[in-house]
């Protein structure tokens, strides 16, 4: 079964009010994954997704609020832990393919998962890293 890692762009969206078509495909994503638990997203997309969610949208979520999207949306997808390895798959990445450290530490959470898509608008559209194919689902 494949399974997409979603990056935290996505999640953020669903806040975003000046983009309704970027809002909808966001919704649409991260409902299908849930629905059909084909999703993952790492440590690091939780905590980028909730800091900005509480304090950096124009109109931050409330404790509670946070609290339901935190078990609701990211809990059901959350399958990687930071770890050694990771740390070190993720600088050989960030060596090989001159991604910055936090987008490889993305790229090494997917691998480490066995995603073969990972969905972004932070990565160049199209391009593989071992086997991963990244995607930006908002591209037109």
């Amino acid at each position: 079964m494949s399974v997409d890692f979603f990056d935290s762009n996505i999640f953020i969206y669903l806040f975003d009010p000046t983009d309704e078509r970027k809002r909808s495909i966001a919704h649409r994503l991260i409902d299908s994954a849930i629905e059909t638990d084909r999703g993952c997203i790492s440590f690091q997309v939780v905590q980028e997704t909730l800091r900005v969610v509480t304090g950096k949208i124009p109109k931050p979520l409330a404790p509670d609020d946070a609290q339901a999207f935190l078990k609701h949306s990211l809990l059901p997808l959350w399958r990687v832990m930071p770890s050694a390895g990771l740390y070190t798959a993720a600088l050989h990445l960030k060596a090989r393919w001159q991604l910055a450290f936090y987008d490889s530490l993305i790229v090494a959470a997917a691998l480490e998962a066995g995603c073969r898509r990972l969905l972004t608008e932070d990565l160049q559209d199209g391009q593989r890293i071992e086997g991963l194919r990244i995607e930006n689902p908002f591209k037109r």
